[in-house]
C-alpha cells in the first residue's frame, strides 16, 4: 500500500488490521528486561497500558491507542514531517472528536514533538485539513512498513525461526488481522531474536494477551 506524502486517512489500512501488524511485532520481540524499562527509555516497537509504540530512538516515534469500541488514535512524529514547521501553522487536531486524548495530545503540540494525528472511527480514518502547500507529514516514512501487508510479513518473518510444523510469517499475520491466533503456544515455539538473543517466550505470551491477540481484551 502507498502512502501519499503528506499522508491520506485512505491510505491507512483499517485500524483493526494496522492494530494487528504492529501488536503482532510488538509481541515477538517482548523482553522481560523491557517491560522493566520505562517507556522514555525504550526502542523498538511494543505494547504498554498506553497501547502501541514504535521508536527508533532518533528518528519516529509514534502511538497508537485504542480509546473504545472501534475507535483508534494514531499520533507521532518523523523527521520528515514539515507540520510543525509549516507557515501559516496548521492545526493538527481540527475536527478532531471529543474521544482523542486531549490532554496527551496538547502536551506533545506544546512541547514541538507532534508531527500528525490521524483517528479512526466507523470504520474510517480522518485528519485535520492540510494545506496545499504542506509537503509531507511523516506518515509514509512513519507507518510504511506496516501499511505495507508484504513487508510486515517480511518484519514478521525476521521473528520466527522456520519449522517443518511450525506456521509461517503469512499465516501468523493472517491469523492476527483476522483477531486470533490459532496456535499460541506453536508460535511461542518459533520466536526468536534477530540480534541474536535468546527469545523471551514469556514475555511474548504476555504482549498477545495484552494486545487481544491471543484472545485476552485488548489494552483500551
Amino acid at each position: 500500500m502507498t502512502i501519499n506524502r503528506p499522508g491520506l486517512p485512505q491510505d491507512l489500512p483499517p485500524a483493526e488490521k494496522l492494530w494487528a501488524r504492529w501488536a503482532l511485532l510488538a509481541a515477538l520481540g517482548a523482553t522481560t528486561a523491557d517491560e522493566l524499562r520505562p517507556s522514555v527509555h525504550r526502542t523498538g516497537r511494543w505494547i504498554d497500558d498506553d497501547g502501541l509504540h514504535w521508536d527508533d530512538a532518533g528518528c519516529t516515534w509514534w502511538v497508537m491507542s485504542l480509546m473504545g469500541e472501534g475507535r483508534y488514535v494514531l499520533y507521532g512524529e518523523d523527521e520528515s514531517s514539515a507540520v510543525k514547521w509549516h507557515e501559516p501553522p496548521v492545526d493538527m487536531l481540527a475536527g478532531g472528536p471529543a474521544w482523542l486524548p486531549w490532554d496527551e495530545l496538547r502536551d506533545r503540540l506544546s512541547g514541538y514533538e507532534l508531527g500528525c494525528v490521524y483517528w479512526y472511527e466507523n470504520g474510517t480514518w480522518a485528519r485535520a485539513p492540510y494545506p496545499d502547500t504542506l509537503d509531507d507529514d511523516g506518515l509514509d516514512c512513519g507507518m510504511g512498513a506496516l501499511a505495507d501487508r508484504a513487508e510486515a510479513v517480511d518484519l514478521v518473518a525476521e521473528r520466527l525461526t522456520p519449522m517443518d510444523d511450525g506456521p509461517d510469517a503469512d499465516t501468523v499475520l493472517a491469523q492476527a488481522e483476522a483477531g486470533r491466533l490459532r496456535d499460541v503456544d506453536t508460535l511461542l515455539a518459533c520466536v526468536r531474536d534477530p540480534d541474536g538473543d535468546g527469545p523471551d517466550p514469556s514475555a511474548v505470551a504476555r504482549a498477545l494477551a495484552r494486545s487481544g491477540l491471543a484472545g485476552e481484551p485488548a489494552t483500551g
